[in-house]
């Protein structure tokens, strides 16, 4: 299991570790680089056009402000995109999030939320899970995890306020 995951600038790397070490706790490999679909533009190509032959399954692309590096990609390779816009000074990274999911027919990114590194991280795992039965068991868990832990906020809540 193998999910590359790229991000245009160094700025964005603390917004992208947290989706990294999501993945590397379900036991994904994972590349992490920087490449600018603007300044390094035929390295992103080459990038692009090996992930497949190199065994990726899923590609997590995270840039800001002019964040064209997600459809760059999905515009060279044939596995499933994730775009994660990430948050600029510009629009509070409304400029990111339209320019990753603003995609021309033919070349489909999946986005998730400025800053959204978790979901990009959980998106791929779903991914891969249809591949891999130890990662959906996994998530399956982690989804019943979540279930509980709400119900016992709301349940905490409901007794301070009475309503049990």
């Amino acid at each position: 299991m193998k999910v590359a995951v790229v991000m245009g600038s160094e700025s964005d790397k603390e917004v992208v570790q947290k989706a990294v070490a999501l993945l590397e706790k379900y036991g994904v490999e994972v590349e992490w680089r920087i490449i600018s679909a603007h300044r390094t533009p035929k390295l992103a190509h080459d990038f692009a056009s090996s992930l497949r032959e190199n065994g990726y399954e899923v590609c997590i692309a995270c840039a800001g402000k002019a964040a064209h590096l997600a459809g760059v990609i999905a515009g060279i390779t044939t596995i499933p995109v994730i775009g994660l816009p990430i948050k600029s000074s510009t629009m509070d990274g409304l400029d990111s999030l339209l320019s990753v999911v603003q995609m021309p027919s033919g070349v489909p990114v999946a986005t998730v939320a400025i800053n959204g590194a978790e979901n990009a991280a959980i998106l791929a795992l779903q991914i891969l899970g249809i591949k891999y039965p130890e990662i959906s068991d996994k998530l399956i868990e982690f989804k019943k995890e979540m279930n509980e832990k709400i119900i016992k906020i709301d349940n905490k809540l409901r007794t301070e306020r009475g309503q049990v």
